[in-house]
C-alpha cells in the first residue's frame, strides 16, 4: 500500500479529527458545568477550596488526557507569597501523624515538600491538624478533607444521578461524570497555584536553544507553576500555564505542528493506544511535540506535513520503545517510569507497523 497523500490527510481530519473535536468540546462543556456547580458548593462549605471557573473549552483547570479521561485542578485559597525552602528537613511521621523511627524518603524531581511557612500569608485553616503535620501541608490529608467535601456536596447539589465517587487504592479523588454521550472519568486535584515564581529545579530553557523564542521563554517563566495534591507526602510540580502558552503559539510561522499533533493524537486514540485508560495520553504526545519542536526549530522543518508527521511519530516510537520520555521542564524525570511495560511494548509494535506502512485508518 502506498503512503498517505495530502488528500488522505484532509479526509482523515474531516472524518475523524473534527468529529473528535466536536465530541470532546461537548463533553468538556458538560463536565465543566457539573464540576463548577460541585466545586462552588465545596467552596461554600470550606473556604480553603475555590470553585473552578466556567470559561469554555479552553478552561486552564481542565486537562483532557483522553476523550473519556479528564484531570481537573481545584485551586486552593489562602496561600500567597510563596518562596522556595532553602533548608532540608528530615520527616519522621506517617500521614496519620504517627512517629517513625526512620525518615520518610525524599521526593523525586517532579515532587517536593510544602511547608505552610513558605507562604508569607496563609489562612489559619492551613495550620490545623486536619491538613498539617509539623508545619508541612500533607497532600494525603488535604485529599481526605477534599474527598469528604466532594461526597457531601454531590448529595447537597442533587448530583447523585450524574456524579459518582470512584473507589481508589490511593488517596486520589476520582469521580465518574455522566454526560449526554458517555461517561467521563475525572480526577479532581487540589492545586496550590504559584503564579509569582519559577521553580529552581526547573532549569529551563537549556542552553543555546532556538525554540521557543527568548520573548516566549520570559512570558512562560513569568506565569509560574502549580503544586498538585496527587500523592501521600509530596506535592507534584505542574506547568499547565507554561504548556498552554507553548501550544497556543505553535504555528505563528505558518507551520503544521498543530496539525501534526492533532492527527497523531487521533491515530493514538483510534489505533495505537485506544481505550478509556490509555498508557499513552495526550499529555505524553504534547511532550513529544515540545521536544521535537526544540530539536527542529526552523520554519522549513514544518512546511511539509508528511515529513514532519513521520518525524514526530518516529520520536514517539523511540520514547515508547525505550520506556523513556523526559519531562519537558524537568530533564531528570521520566514520564513513563511507572507505566506498564507490556502496554508500552504493544503500543511500540503498533507504531512500528505504521512506520513501515504509513496509512490512515478511515473505517
Amino acid at each position: 500500500m502506498k503512503p498517505f497523500t495530502d488528500e488522505d490527510v484532509e479526509i482523515y481530519i474531516q472524518s475523524k479529527v473534527e468529529r473528535r473535536h466536536y465530541l470532546v468540546s461537548k463533553a468538556v462543556e458538560e463536565v465543566q458545568k457539573i464540576i463548577q456547580q460541585l466545586t462552588a458548593e465545596i467552596s461554600y462549605k470550606a473556604v480553603r477550596f475555590q470553585a473552578i471557573s466556567n470559561s469554555g473549552i479552553h478552561n486552564e483547570n481542565i486537562k483532557v488526557l483522553a476523550p473519556s479521561q479528564f484531570l481537573i485542578t481545584v485551586p486552593l485559597r489562602g496561600l500567597t507569597g510563596y518562596r522556595e525552602c532553602q533548608v532540608r528537613h528530615w520527616r519522621y511521621y506517617t500521614v496519620n501523624g504517627a512517629k517513625l523511627l526512620s525518615s520518610v524518603r525524599d521526593p523525586e524531581e517532579l515532587h517536593q515538600w510544602l511547608e505552610v511557612e513558605q507562604f508569607s500569608k496563609s489562612l489559619q485553616q492551613w495550620h490545623e491538624e486536619d491538613v498539617n503535620i509539623e508545619g508541612d501541608l500533607v497532600p494525603a490529608k488535604v485529599l481526605i478533607v477534599f474527598r469528604e467535601l466532594v461526597e457531601k456536596s454531590i448529595v447537597s447539589c442533587n448530583l447523585s444521578s450524574k456524579v459518582t465517587v470512584l473507589e481508589s487504592f490511593s488517596s486520589v479523588v476520582r469521580v465518574a461524570v455522566e454526560t449526554s454521550e458517555s461517561q467521563v472519568e475525572v480526577e479532581l486535584v487540589p492545586a496550590v497555584e504559584i503564579p509569582t515564581c519559577w521553580p529552581e529545579k526547573a532549569r529551563w530553557p537549556r542552553c543555546l536553544k532556538r525554540w521557543p523564542s527568548q520573548e516566549k521563554v520570559q512570558c512562560i517563566k513569568s506565569l509560574g507553576f502549580d503544586l498538585l495534591a496527587r500523592s501521600n507526602y509530596h506535592w507534584q510540580l505542574c506547568f499547565s500555564r507554561a504548556e498552554r502558552i507553548l501550544m497556543e503559539g505553535l504555528d505563528e510561522d505558518g507551520g503544521c505542528r498543530m496539525k501534526c499533533f492533532r492527527v497523531m493524537r487521533q491515530m493514538k486514540e483510534d489505533v495505537w493506544c485506544a481505550g478509556n485508560k490509555p498508557v499513552i495520553t495526550a499529555y505524553h504526545l504534547q511532550t513529544v511535540l515540545f521536544w521535537t519542536c526544540e530539536k527542529y526549530p526552523r520554519t522549513k522543518d514544518w512546511r511539509c506535513f508528511p515529513e514532519a508527521f513521520l518525524r514526530l511519530v518516529q520520536k514517539l516510537h523511540k520514547c515508547v520503545s525505550q520506556h523513556f520520555l523526559k519531562h519537558y521542564f524537568l530533564k531528570n524525570t521520566n514520564l513513563l517510569k511507572y507505566a506498564n511495560t507490556s502496554d508500552l511494548d504493544l503500543v511500540a509494535s503498533k507504531l512500528a507497523v505504521f512506520l513501515e506502512n504509513p496509512v490512515f485508518c478511515l473505517d
